[in-house]
This record gives structure tokens, sequence and C-alpha cells, in this order.
């Protein structure tokens, strides 16, 4: 017999948990994300028909969409329950059209969360589907095809095939080589700082730390040398008093649940996960995960939101989830009340979890590592969002000596608050030094304090720090360019097509990029300006409002974007612009020539300029500390591609792995990380193993006492195959 209502749904995994929500009278099927879209291989918009598009069945998918035909025919409700956002919205509205579905039979319903609660509220409360955020939908859709497909090729032409520009993309692009020009443009200053070693008894036992703020009330920068020299003079023999001495109780707020932006932000910063890592693990949480004595449960909330609003349900969980953890103490007196910034959707709540009594160490067993540190990172962050405020015991003093004030502080943690559960991470900016505080004596205004020496350094200002995944997500969000669905993708985008790189966790443009970008504000300075970017997201927001049309925006778009290409055209007309060869550090070792970094199918790689006359290459290399333990040569870190699975592995190996001359040749290989720390009794380089975390340093060197071996160093262990069974025995 056939089930009366077919409930569609993106993927297997979400359709197992909402299927078992559900029970049997409920058909649940998974459409795998879009199954009609844009063509590929042309335009597929009708720009003289007033950008009527052309949407098609996307190829390789003719089986799931006959599927889906047979199950709709044969059900008397279709269900369309693809993701609660614009894209969603756009899949369910191309599913309507693609199975023939009529109004009265095609059920529009989202999930917030992959509840058993919040399915079957859905289910029983059904809408239509909502056309404005659709045509949002499709106006952004069009306007990336026609800005991709009219801009690329001219990147082909001028440049390099395979180049792509974007409306999101380019303006990404445009930032960073922006940090690179500020970096390079950047003055350092000379400035200094003074510490004087002040004692309240003059002995070390009382010693602290004072550093100085200014003359004569007034606070004062020592910019060189003769400046420091002078106030040491004044005081040297002056005698130091203090002046004022100040105690309070200084609180800390926890910070807000998380939106997109500022989970691929943390992410980033305590796990070391890229946007796009973070969003895939995100997504597999929300659809389901198989919980033992559970099955599949949706473990956290919709990870595409801006909002940072709250559902009263999730309020009054976690506050009873405080106090009966931690006390009352722990639990404010009213829930606290976040405010989402302006220009944000508000379409859902903020990122949670879907039931804070799931704790992470309850579901660890069940989870990959992955899964358990973003469960984690997402679970803590909102329990300690309605938890007290932290409370610190500071305490802040001022000594004076010939008019010269130095100043003092000290804080201890008085009552733990959220930080009990998670405290934010932060970016550390490039040259940042962390400020140590003193541990003051106990002290009172007008004691006299004895002088035990002065300590001086010369410092010199640091340019703006390169963007960083997270710090780029961050200046995206602020400057409104793209919306959460976005920023994982645009990062991602940029990286793959080489116009950015990392260096370490540091994003930095590559000559292509510079090029591209060059090009870009050259020709078409709207479509890489912040501003208009931003005001392309706004228009596409009053779209889903229902307060413009989308074809009026795509009008208002497309006539000063088409007269800007062919402008670009006729000024381009014979014009071939050069990318410029990135040197590196490396030496040819066949001609000696100075090795140039390239791109190949298989990623950037080292390949001498001198082709074809010399064509000597080898993998991209990164020198690491310590030396090699055979030649005592430098020891690089490389990349190489399987070709079983075309996936990247990294590796660590002696400089002279690929020599061309015998003599020189050493075949060190290891997968373990060198590091700077030598040996304490053979004086080798010493070895860690990969993977994050704090791993322990171990001697390689057999003939060494302190030699740790294999099984004895930690990190991952191949697991030993089962003995073979005897005597015709089933080994167990």
């Amino acid at each position: 017999m056939a089930k009366s209502s077919l409930v569609i749904v993106e993927s297997p995994a979400k359709a197992k948990t909402i299927g078992k929500y559900l029970g049997p009278s409920y058909q649940v099927k998974a459409c795998m994300g879009h199954l009609r879209d844009l063509p590929k291989s042309t335009l597929g918009v009708d720009i003289e028909n007033d950008f009527q598009p052309n949407y098609r069945p996307i190829k390789g998918k003719e089986d799931i969409i006959s599927d889906l035909k047979k199950a709709a025919k044969s059900s008397d409700l279709v269900y369309l329950a693809t993701d609660p956002d614009r894209e969603g919205e756009a899949i369910s509205w191309h599913l309507k059209e693609l199975l023939g579905l009529d109004d009265s039979k095609a059920l529009r319903v989202t999930f917030n969360e992959i509840t058993k609660r919040v399915v079957n509220e859905s289910i029983a409360a059904p809408r239509d589907i909502d056309q404005s955020l659709v045509d949002a939908q499709q106006a952004r859709r069009i306007l990336d095809r026609i800005v991709g497909y009219q801009l690329s090729p001219l990147l082909w032409k001028k440049i390099r095939r395979g180049l792509s520009a974007g409306r999101v993309q380019s303006v990404a692009t445009r930032m960073v080589c922006e940090r690179e020009h500020e970096i390079a443009a950047f003055q350092p200053q000379e400035y200094w700082s003074l510490d004087a070693k002040l004692s309240a008894d003059g002995t070390e036992r009382t010693a602290f730390l004072a550093h100085y703020h200014g003359e004569n009330g007034k606070k004062k920068e020592l910019n060189s040398l003769e400046e420091v020299e002078a106030v040491v003079e004044a005081v040297k023999n002056a005698a130091f008093a203090v002046k004022s001495v100040k105690r309070q109780d200084k609180q800390r707020s926890p910070s807000p649940p998380f939106t997109t932006s500022t989970l691929q932000q943390e992410a980033s910063r305590k796990l070391s996960m890229t946007p796009r890592r973070t969003m895939a693990i995100a997504q597999q949480l929300y659809e389901g995960v198989d919980i033992s004595g559970e099955g599949a449960v949706g473990l956290i909330t919709y990870m595409r939101t801006d909002s940072l609003r709250l559902s009263d349900e999730a309020l009054a969980a976690v506050r009873g989830f405080i106090q009966g953890r931690y006390g009352g103490g722990y639990c404010p007196a009213s829930p606290r009340v976040y405010k989402t910034k302006a220009g944000a959707q508000d379409a859902h709540e903020a990122i949670r979890p879907s039931d804070v009594n799931l704790t992470p160490e309850q579901v660890k067993k069940d989870l990959t590592p992955d899964q358990y540190r973003l469960y984690r990172l997402i679970w803590s962050r909102f329990v300690a969002c309605q938890m007290s405020n932290a409370v610190y015991d500071s305490v802040s003093m001022e000594a004076e000596a010939a008019g010269h004030a130095f100043r003092a502080s000290a804080s201890s943690l008085k009552f733990s608050g959220y930080t009990a559960v998670y405290e934010e991470g932060r970016d550390e900016e490039k040259g940042e030094e962390k400020e140590k505080e003193a541990k003051l004596p106990p002290l009172t205004e007008g004691q006299r304090l004895e002088s035990l020496g002065f300590a001086q350094d010369q410092h010199f200002t640091q340019p703006p720090a390169r963007y960083t995944d997270a710090s780029l997500i961050r200046a995206m969000e602020e400057n409104g360019i793209g919306r959460p669905s976005t920023y994982a993708p645009t990062v991602s985008t940029i990286l793959d097509r080489e116009y950015v790189v990392k260096d370490g966790k540091y994003l930095r443009t590559t000559p292509l990029g510079e090029v591209v970008n060059g090009l870009m504000e050259d020709k078409f300075s709207d479509i890489v300006d912040t501003g208009f970017t931003a005001n392309m997201e706004k228009a596409l927001d009053d779209v889903e409002g229902g307060g413009k049309q989308w074809r009026d925006l795509l009008r208002e778009f497309y006539a000063p974007f088409k007269a800007e290409l062919e402008q670009a055209e006729k000024d381009l007309d014979g014009v071939r612009l050069k990318v410029p060869a990135e040197e590196s550090d490396e030496v040819c070792e066949v001609c000696g020539r100075q090795m140039v970094i390239k791109s190949g199918r298989f990623g950037r790689f080292l390949a001498c300029p001198g082709y074809p006359e010399c064509t000597f290459t080898m993998p991209l290399v990164v020198a690491m500390p310590g030396r090699c333990p055979k030649c005592a040569g430098r020891l690089m870190k490389r990349t190489g591609t399987s070709k079983k699975t075309n996936k990247q592995y990294t590796y660590y190996c002696c400089e002279h792995m690929t020599a061309r001359d015998e003599e020189k040749k050493c075949d060190f290989m290891t997968w373990d990380v060198p590091v700077a720390d030598d040996c304490p009794a053979c004086g080798q380089t010493m070895f860690k193993k990969a993977g994050k975390g704090f791993k322990r340093p171990f001697c390689i060197n057999e003939k060494c006492e302190n030699f740790t071996p294999e099984d004895k160093r930690g990190g991952w262990k191949k697991k030993e195959a089962a003995p073979e069974a005897k005597d015709g025995a089933e080994s167990k």
C-alpha cells in the first residue's frame, strides 16, 4: 500500500533522522541538493527577454528525479522540507516545478532544529512556498552568473585561462590585496618602554615591575633612548612613593551565542578548522548523528544564521541546566538577551545545541573527533552565554618620583562565572606581545618604595597583520560583504583560484591575485567596491522582504555593467597582462637559477625559470627548524598528492633528498615534525608527532641515552592485524 505523504529533504542523513520522528505513514526521501539549475555550458539567462532564466535538470541526477516523480505521484501530499534559507526555498520551488506539483499538493515546511518536537510541529503547520525568498535567490544566482560568465572570459583572454571573477570573491581578493599594500607601505615608528623594579621593603620578596606612564600628571610616550635616559637620570636618586591605590571588582560578560560568522571565526582560532570544514561538520551535526540508545539525533540548530535570538524554550532549558550543574550563583536573575546587528535577516535562532542536556561528554563516543570538538565549542558557547559574569579582584597603583609616574596593576579571578565553561579565543596580531601583569604586594597611599633598578626596551610599531580565515570573515561581515551562506565558499574560492595563498595561518596575495585585482579595480571599480557590494546585498534583502522586484534589481545592475564591459574590451584590445614570476629562496640544482613558483594540476610547485633548456622541478617546500640527522642539511616541509585518492599529504625531509649530485644526496624522510629544540644529551634535532595539541618532543638518535622508541612516541598508531587462526579455530 502506498504511503500517503512524501517528505523531501536534501540529504540522506536528514532523511534518516526525520523518518525516525515521523513514523511509517511518511515516506522521507533525499533530493541530494539542487536538481534543476542554469546550464553549465552557457550563460543560461536570456538578457534580452528581461533576464529570463533557462533552468534545466542537472545532468547525472536523472535517476533521483525519476524516483521522486514516482513517489510524488503515489502520494497524497508532498512536504518540501529543504533547508530554511533562501537557497532551501529555491530548491523547494524547483522541486515543485520539476515534479509538476500543484499548489494544493505541495506543502512547504522548515526545521530550525531537527528534533521530534520541531519536526512534528512543522509538519502540522505547513505553508506555501515564499516566492519573495525564491526571487531573492534567483536574483543572486543570475547576478553571479552574469558577472562570472561575462567577466571570466575577459580574464581568460587578457591574463590566462581558467580564471574567474565574481561579485563577492573579487571584493574579498581586493581586501587581501589592500592589506598587503598597507603592510608594504608601513613605516615603523620607534618607541621605548621603561620599567622600574620597585620594592615595598627593599627586598626581592616584595618586588614588582611598574611601567612608565608620564610626567606631571600627563601621559607621555618615550620615543628615543635619550628620552628614556633622561627619565632614569631624573628618578634614579629620587624617592618613590605610592600616589594612589585602587582596588575594585571588575566584571567580564560572556560572548553572545554563535552566528555563522562567529562560529567560523572561533573554529578557525580554537580548532584550526577552515570555514569550509567547519560548515561541513556543522551540517552533519544539524542533520543528525546516530547516538547510542537514541538513534539519529539532530544535535544543533540550523547553522546558517546571522541572528542572536534564542527561543524561550531554549532559554528555560539552559537556565535549568546551569542551576542544576553549577548552582544558582552561576545563573543570572533573568535571561540574557543579545541584540542582533542591524541588517541581519533574523530568520532563525542563533546556533545552539538542540538539547542542552546532551552534553559533549555524553555523545563523545558516538561522534568523530571533529564532530565532537565542534559540538563542544557550540554547546559551551551557548551555555556560557546565559551564565553570570566572571568577577576579577583588580588592583592598580601609581607610584611617583620627581614628577614621573609609574603604574602597575594585577587581577585575580574572584568568581569564575561563565569562564567555568568557556572563554572566547582571539586573533593574535603579528608582533603582538602579551602583557604580563605584576604581582603586587599590599600597598597603601603615601607608602615609600625602594627602586631596585630599571629595564628599558626598544620597540617599533608593527604593520597591520595579514588576514587569517577568521579575521577576513569578520571583516567581510563588518563591511556587509556576503551573507552567512557565502562566507566559507568565498574564502575557499579565492584560495582555490590561487589569488591568495596561506603562509601558515595568514592569507597572502599571489602575483596572479595582484594582476587580477589590478584589472578589476581599473576596469570594474564598482564590482570590487565594498560599498557597492554591501548595497547589493541590501537590495537582495529588499527583494526577500517583498519591497523590490528581482527583475528591477537586475536591470539597474546590468546597464552600467554592460557599458563597463564594452569599454574594458576596447581599452584592452590587443593587450595581454603578464603575471610576474613568484621567486622562491630555492636554487635550481641543475643550472643554479633562482627557482620560481608555478601552478599545475596538483597545485603549486617549484620550477626552474630556464625552461625549456632546464626542466628541473621540485615540490614547494617550507624550511623547518633543526638539521638533518644524517647529513646536517636543512629540513624541509613538503607536500605530495596521492595518485589513488588525489588527497594531499605532508612529510619532512632533508633539503638534499632530490639532489642530482649523488655525493650530496640524502634519503632522510619522516612523518614527524622537527622542532627547534636540540636533544640535551646528543645535540641532534628533536621531533614530535604531527597533529593538534601538545606533543612531547623526542630524540630519534638510536645511539643516544634519550632515544625514544617508536611505540613510546605517542600519536596515531596503526592497529595490529588479528592473529592468524590456529588448528582451524577462528581468531577472536
